[in-house]
């Protein structure tokens, strides 16, 4: 694909993202998942919301770091000189991930999709493995399964925990910087690529909780309400007690979420009714030459 001309027979341009598009890809992004959400958010979940002016700064502050890393994977589509579509992508080890991919909804269907996809998985050629999150849209489902990704349903438990059931974890500590290497050797085992320089993306971000012990080791980034947003372990019982410590940290007025549920993961279920969340179905977490990881629960972005 050039990295200069249009492409053929119409005035979209496909180009590598740069540093100054980032802020006019977070408004993109922002603008068309609000859209997608509106029209396919499950019954009885809370009412979808535009990307707050913080979250929107965090969001540009992921896609630098992804720039700076691996920026051969990140794309735009421009018309008329205005960004209306990005891809972006990046290679962890023998891993491609697809971090964001979105297209202007008043131009949607019209190939550029297709396009940015196209060059993002190029980017991965030389990648054994390749995951992403996909929303429950069909014609996005349809697209990764033409381009050769299996299709896993992903599941969401939500609601406020059960005091009574959150037991007593032992050897659950907080994590920091010095923690990364074995980290890293988790991510390996759980999902066959280590996350490397995105773990500091996320110490930033999250609380860090980790497990090194003789029957199991892993770690847990949660939100500050206790809502585990990426998790890894060697076996089920560390996962889970993972899992709890975060929970544990949740205010009893304030709902959590586990996200990204696959049905590899049958122990965040079994955890999540007994918390007392409640169980919702949403999009697809997409594989190609990999099975969905686990013990396991994948960042939206960072996979």
């Amino acid at each position: 694909m050039s990295n200069a001309e249009p492409t053929s027979g119409s005035d979209v341009r496909i180009r590598p993202m740069r540093p100054d598009d980032v802020a006019a890809v977070e408004r993109l992004t922002s603008q068309s998942y609000y859209e997608l959400d509106q029209r396919t958010s499950p019954r009885g979940a809370s009412d979808p919301s535009p990307r707050s002016a913080a979250r929107g700064l965090l969001w540009q502050r992921r896609v630098h770091h992804l720039l700076g890393t691996d920026p051969g994977g990140c794309w735009v589509a421009e018309v008329d000189g205005a960004v209306v579509g990005t891809a972006v992508s990046f290679n962890r080890e023998l891993m491609w991930v697809l971090a964001s991919f979105a297209v202007r909804p008043d131009l949607q269907g019209a190939g550029i999709g297709a396009q940015l996809l196209a060059g993002a998985l190029h980017h991965g050629r030389g990648c054994l493995r390749g995951i992403l999150s996909a929303s429950a849209d069909p014609k996005a489902a349809r697209r990764y399964k033409l381009a050769g990704f299996d299709l896993h349903p992903q599941m969401l438990l939500r609601g406020h925990v059960e005091r009574s059931a959150i037991p007593v974890v032992d050897r659950v500590r907080e994590g920091s910087a010095g923690d990364y290497d074995l980290m890293d050797s988790v991510d390996r085992r759980a999902r066959g690529a280590a996350h490397g320089p995105d773990h500091a993306v996320l110490a930033a971000e999250f609380l860090l909780l980790v497990a090194d012990r003789s029957t199991g080791s892993g770690y847990v980034y949660a939100t500050e309400t206790g809502s585990p947003v990426l998790l890894a372990a060697t076996n089920r019982r560390t996962a889970a007690d993972l899992t709890w410590a975060a929970l544990a940290m949740s205010p009893p007025d304030v709902a959590v979420e586990i996200p990204h549920v696959t049905a590899a993961n049958q122990w965040a279920i079994d955890l999540g009714i007994a918390a007392r969340l409640d169980l919702h179905t949403l999009g697809y977490l997409a594989v190609r030459r990999m099975k969905p990881p686990a013990p396991y629960l994948h960042h939206g972005s960072f996979l």
